[in-house]
């Protein structure tokens, strides 16, 4: 049974991360007083690039063929470790903690950033480049938000940590509030949206996501942007049902339980969405220099985190 719930998960996360894009991508455009795309778009675009031909520079290797299936396959894996929309552990679920998935993650984006200078263009390497520098300054603040975590919750089991941030004890504590402020920034600057970077678009000088993808067409595009989609959603959910609480997660394993669940947890996605949504036009674009400062601040705020946990 868990097994297929398993698989149940897995396919949660593959279905609606296109969702996710769409609203965020539909509600900046009206926040923007414009029409904007449909919600659907996302989905309309998969179907397009994968019946478009795939054009393969010849001087890429194999890191440029290979690297679409590693960046969609990789937030598959993680979202076997995390709780999707049960509140108890699945078939993967001890199959490697928070620190795992960060790594499996990263790999991801390391062989992106691998793949777009395989090509030799000088536009991917240098977006490669700079992504790069911002994963160098997002790594510290992550790993010392798993530490904070492992201080409060004495694992990094995420199915363990989602309890324990959630006890009488932990929930209102600045602990709690200042991990979770931290963990979004983190969001913005991993999924490459402002104040980091402007996620739409692939041909802006200064875009540092877009420009890895440069050199891709078709099917692997399509896997790219696919798998770029699911991580963000995979980020959201770490968010949402390990850092601020399991709330609205199925307790067994009853049908109209799962599907309360699954529904409770889109709402909690399309929350996290808006408040994307709201930031990305609150705040312009920061200059590349200054991303620093932003990664900064994420950083002081788990230190005072770890801090106030270690003084309790």
């Amino acid at each position: 049974m868990k097994l297929l719930l398993q698989i149940a998960a897995v396919l949660y996360v593959l279905l609606v991360a296109p969702f996710i894009a769409g609203c965020i991508a539909r509600w900046e455009a009206r926040l923007q007083s414009k029409r904007g795309p449909s919600i659907w778009q996302p989905y309309y675009d998969l179907m397009k690039l994968f019946r478009k031909e795939q054009v393969i520079t010849p001087d890429a290797s194999w890191i440029f063929r290979f690297c679409p299936y590693l960046g969609f396959v990789a937030p598959i894996a993680v979202a076997t470790l995390i709780p999707v929309y049960t509140g108890y552990p699945l078939y993967m679920a001890f199959a490697g903690d928070m620190l795992a998935g960060g790594f499996i993650l990263g790999l991801g984006g390391f062989f992106f950033s691998l793949a777009a200078l395989d090509t030799g263009s000088p536009y991917a390497a240098l977006s490669s480049s700079r992504a790069r520098v911002v994963s160098l300054m997002v790594e510290p603040t992550l790993f010392l938000i798993i530490f904070g975590v492992s201080l409060v919750a004495g694992s990094t089991i995420p199915f363990i940590v989602n309890q324990a941030l959630t006890g009488p004890t932990e929930l209102f504590t600045p602990t709690h509030f200042l991990l979770a402020i931290a963990l979004f920034m983190v969001i913005l600057a991993e999924t490459g949206r402002i104040p980091i970077d402007t996620h739409s678009g692939r041909e802006e000088l200064l875009m540092v996501e877009g420009g890895r993808s440069f050199e891709y067409s078709g099917a692997a595009l399509a896997l790219l942007h696919w798998g770029g989609w699911m991580k963000q959603m995979v980020l959201m959910l770490i968010l949402m049902n390990v850092i601020v609480g399991p709330w609205g997660l199925a307790a067994d394993t009853g049908p109209w339980h799962l599907l309360c669940a699954l529904f409770w947890v889109l709402v909690k996605l399309l929350l996290v969405a808006l408040i994307v949504a709201l930031v990305e036009q609150s705040y312009a674009k920061m200059r590349f220099f200054r991303i620093p400062e932003y990664m900064g601040a994420a950083f002081v705020l788990t230190l005072l985190a770890v801090i106030f946990q270690l003084l309790r």
